[in-house]
C-alpha cells in the first residue's frame, strides 16, 4: 500500500507510549515553528502523529526541511530499535523514505537551495545506521505490509548510503529484495525499490553488481512476461519499474543483457516472446548509445518474430519497429525487412464477422492493423531521419495486389514524403529510378492509382489518397502532366469528399476518371509512352482477378489507351492477348472485355473487327484442340460462354464505333461472322437463328446499351 495511506492509518496516538514530547529548536537556520522536533527520553518513542506529520510535510517543503534533517535523524535513530509494534515501524519506514527522497531533491536543485553547503554525504552515516535496523531486523518480518514499507524505504535510502557500505551490502541486499517477489503478489513496491538500488549501485561504479546479474535477469524477465492488467494500476506501474531496471542493466551490461534476451525471441511461449519484445523496445529507446554497435545483431535476431502469426507478438513487433525507426535501426542493412513487415500488418484483412469473439486481452487483426497504420503515418510525418528510408521505398508496395488493403496509409505517407522532398528543392521530389531498380514504372504507378480510384470509398477511402499521390507524382510520371493534373485532380478529390458511398454515382464517376485518362494521353502526345502505358495496363489485368468491378474499369482504361495508340500492330497484339487471356467462365468479366473492344473501336474499328474475326475463326470453339493450342479442352457450357462474351464484344463495337464507318461493315464483318460461327444448343438440338440484317444491326446496338 502507498505511503500516504499508511500514514493516515497510524498517526493516532497509541496506548502504552511513555514520555512527553518536548520541542527543541534545530541548529543552524532558525527552525519554523511548525517544524519543531520531538525530543523524547531514551525510554520513549514520542508521539507517532508528529513523525507522520513531519515526514508528510517534507515533499512540499524540501528547502525548508532538509537543512534541519540531521537533528530529526538524530532524534529518530535511537527510537528505531525500541519500536516493537508493526504500525510504529511502518511510520518510521514511511518517514525515512520521504526524508531520503527530500534529500535527493534538495541536492539535485542546489542552485535554488537556501543552504548550498548541504550535500548527500551530510546524511550518509545516519541513513546507514537506519538501514542496518531496517534490513537486518525488519525486512524479514512476517507481516507483508511491513515488509513492503521496509523495502520502499530501503530503495530511497540506498542513494544516500556511503558508497563503500552500499558496495559491501549489495551481495546481501539484492538477493533479499529479489526473494520478496515470491512472497508478494503485488510487486510494484519491490520493483520500484530494486530499480533505486540498481541506480545507486551504478552511480558508485559497483563491481559486485556483475555477480548479481544472472539472478536479476532471471527474476525480472518473468515480471514483464506476466501481462499487466489496465484495470489494476499497480500492475501497470510494476511493468514500468521493471522496464526501468532493464534500462539500468542494459546501460551497464549491454552484451550480457542482449545475450540473455535475444534467444528468448525464439521461445515457444507467446508470453515470453511478447515480454521480451517489450523489453527490447525499452532498451532500444532508453539505452541508445550502448545499443549503437549492437544494431546489426538486434536486427538479425528479429527474423523469427517477423514471421510470427500471433497478434500479440505482431503488435509488440510493430512497437519495436517504431522504436527502431527513431534510433536509426531501419537505416541499417535489414531495416527494409522491418518496414515490409509493418506494411504487411497495414494490409491485414479484417476479422471475419462470424469468427467467435476473442479473449478480452487478445488483439484482433483490426487492432494490429490500426496500430500499424498509425505507426507508418507517424514515421512518415514526424521522424525526419526516416524520410530517405521511406522515400522512395514505399512506392514498391503500390502495385503488388497483396498490399491492396494498405494502399490508403501508403499513399498518405508517400504524399507527406513527396511534400517534404519538394521543399528540399531541385529534383528531390522526382522518383530516383537510377538508384532503385525495384521501383514500379511511372506507367505502373499511374495504372494502379487510377484503377483503385474507381472505387473511391473502399479501403478507408483510398480513392482520395490515391489521386492526391498521383498528382504529387505528376512530374515523375511525365513532365507534361503537371498543369493538367494540378487543375483536374483536386476537382475529382473534392467530388469524393462531397459525396458518400451511397450518393456517388459510380458510372458517372468512372466516366470522369476515363476523361482524365483521355486528357492525360492527349497532354503527353507521345506514341511510345502511350504504347508502353497500354502494355502495362494489360500486364496488370490478372492482378484484379477477384476484384471484378476494378478489373472491368481497367478494361475500359485499356480500351481508352489503345484507342489513343498510333501503332496498329501494337493494338492488334494487345487485343489478341486480351481475347486469349480473358476469364470467360466469369460472366462479370464479359462486360469489361466488351467495353474495351467498344472503346478501342472508336479509333481502331478495322483492327478491332479484324482481331475479333481472327479469334472466332481460330480453334476457340472446338471442344478438343491440339497439343500446342493455347486453349484447353472445354465443355459445351464453356464454349457457349465464350460465344456469349464475343457477341457482347460485337455489340459494344457496334454501339461505340463511328456510325459513318460502321454501316458499311455491319453486314460484311459483323452479321456474317455471327451467323456463321455463333449458335446455341437447346436439348441437344443445334439451333441457328438468322436475323435480317437491319434487325440484327439494331439488336447489336441495343444489347450494348
Amino acid at each position: 500500500m502507498g505511503g500516504s495511506e499508511r500514514s493516515l492509518k497510524i498517526v493516532q496516538p497509541q496506548d502504552g507510549l511513555k514520555g512527553t514530547p518536548q520541542t527543541q529548536p534545530c541548529r543552524g537556520l532558525a527552525a519554523p515553528h511548525h517544524l519543531r522536533l520531538p525530543r523524547a527520553p531514551i525510554h520513549g518513542l514520542g508521539h507517532l502523529q508528529v513523525w507522520g506529520t513531519h515526514s508528510s510535510a517534507f515533499p512540499p517543503a524540501v528547502f525548508g526541511m532538509v537543512p534541519f534533517l540531521n537533528s530529526i535523524l538524530g532524534t529518530m535513530l535511537p527510537m528505531l530499535g525500541m519500536a516493537k509494534q508493526d504500525h510504529m515501524k511502518s511510520v518510521f519506514c514511511y518517514a525515512l523514505q520521504h526524508f531520503s527522497e527530500s534529500i535527493q531533491e534538495y541536492v539535485a536543485n542546489l542552485d535554488q537551495a537556501p543552504d548550498p553547503t548541504v550535500r548527500k554525504d551530510t546524511f550518509c552515516n545516519e541513513i546507514f545506521s537506519a538501514y542496518e535496523v531496517l534490513f537486518n531486523s525488519w525486512l524479514q518480518h512476517r507481516e507483508p505490509k511491513l515488509r513492503l514499507a521496509v523495502v520502499e524505504a530501503l530503495g530511497a535510502m540506498s542513494y544516500l548510503m556511503p558508497g563503500e557500505k552500499l558496495e559491501e551490502q549489495l551481495p546481501k541486499l539484492i538477493p533479499a529484495v529479489l526473494s520478496l517477489y515470491k512472497k508478494h503478489t503485488e510487486s510494484f513496491y519491490i520493483s520500484k525499490s530494486l530499480c533505486q538500488i540498481l541506480e545507486a549501485s551504478v552511480d558508485i561504479g559497483s563491481r559486485s553488481l556483475d555477480m548479481q546479474l544472472d539472478a536479476l535477469l532471471g527474476t525480472l524477465h518473468p515480471q514483464i512476461c506476466t501481462p499487466a492488467d489496465p484495470a489494476v494500476p499497480l500492475t501497470v506501474k510494476n511493468h514500468t519499474e521493471v522496464l526501468r531496471c532493464f534500462t539500468v542493466l542494459a546501460c551497464s551490461f549491454p552484451d550480457r543483457v542482449l545475450t540473455f534476451l535475444l534467444p528468448k525471441l525464439e521461445s515457444s511461449s507467446e508470453r515470453t516472446r511478447v515480454g521480451t519484445l517489450l523489453i527490447m523496445r525499452q532498451i532500444i529507446n532508453s539505452a541508445p548509445s550502448q545499443m549503437e554497435i549492437k544494431k546489426p545483431f538486434i536486427l538479425s535476431s528479429m527474423k523469427l518474430p517477423l514471421q510470427d502469426s500471433n497478434n500479440k507478438v505482431r503488435r509488440a513487433v510493430v512497437q519495436v519497429i517504431s522504436a527502431m525507426a527513431h534510433h536509426g535501426y531501419l537505416e541499417q542493412p535489414g531495416g527494409e525487412a522491418m518496414l515490409e513487415f509493418l506494411v504487411r500488418q497495414c494490409a491485414l484483412p479484417s476479422d471475419a464477422p462470424q469468427k467467435p469473439l476473442p479473449d478480452a486481452d487478445e488483439p484482433t487483426s483490426d487492432s494490429v492493423r490500426s496500430i500499424s497504420v498509425n505507426t507508418l503515418l507517424l514515421l512518415s510525418t514526424t521522424v525526419d531521419r526516416m524520410n530517405n528510408v521511406l522515400w522512395p521505398y514505399l512506392l514498391e508496395f503500390i502495385t503488388p495486389v497483396q498490399f491492396t488493403n494498405a494502399l490508403t496509409p501508403i499513399c498518405k505517407s508517400l504524399m507527406h514524403l513527396s511534400v517534404k522532398k519538394r521543399e528540399e528543392g531541385g529534383n528531390a521530389s522526382l522518383i530516383p529510378y537510377d538508384l532503385n531498380g525495384n521501383l514500379p514504372s511511372p506507367h505502373a504507378l499511374t495504372t494502379r492509382l487510377l484503377v483503385v480510384s474507381s472505387r473511391p470509398y473502399t479501403g478507408d477511402g483510398r480513392g482520395a489518397a490515391a489521386l492526391r499521390l498521383l498528382q504529387a507524382l505528376c512530374c515523375s510520371v511525365h513532365p507534361a502532366l503537371e498543369q493538367l493534373w494540378s487543375k483536374r485532380v483536386p476537382v475529382l478529390v473534392e467530388r469524393i469528399e462531397e459525396n458518400t458511398d451511397k450518393s456517388l454515382h459510380l458510372e458517372e464517376w468512372e466516366e470522369e476518371l476515363l476523361l482524365l485518362l483521355q486528357e492525360t494521353l492527349a497532354a503527353v502526345s507521345d506514341n511510345a509512352w502511350i504504347c508502353h502505358f497500354g502494355t502495362e495496363m494489360c500486364r496488370q489485368l490478372n492482378g484484379y482477378n477477384g476484384f471484378p468491378t476494378e478489373k472491368n474499369f481497367l478494361y475500359k482504361c485499356i480500351g481508352t489507351t489503345l484507342g489513343a495508340c498510333v501503332s496498329k500492330e501494337l493494338v492488334q497484339k494487345q487485343l489478341q492477348e486480351l481475347l486469349e487471356t480473358a476469364r470467360y467462365n466469369e460472366e462479370a468479366e464479359w462486360e469489361g472485355l466488351a467495353s474495351c473492344f467498344g472503346i478501342c473501336a472508336i479509333n481502331h474499328l478495322e483492327e478491332t473487327l479484324a482481331k475479333l474475326e481472327d479469334f472466332v475463326r481460330s480453334d476457340v470453339f472446338k471442344k478438343s484442340v491440339g497439343l500446342f493450342s493455347i486453349f484447353k479442352d472445354r465443355s459445351d457450357h464453356e464454349v457457349e460462354k465464350i460465344k456469349s462474351a464475343l457477341i457482347l464484344c460485337y455489340g459494344f463495337v457496334a454501339a461505340h464505333a463511328p456510325r459513318e464507318l460502321l454501316l458499311s461493315r455491319v453486314e460484311a464483318d459483323i452479321l456474317r461472322n455471327i451467323s456463321q460461327y455463333f449458335s446455341t444448343k437447346v436439348l441437344g438440338i443445334k439451333v441457328e437463328t438468322k436475323v435480317p440484317s437491319d434487325a440484327a444491326q439494331q439488336n447489336l446496338w441495343l444489347c450494348s446499351l
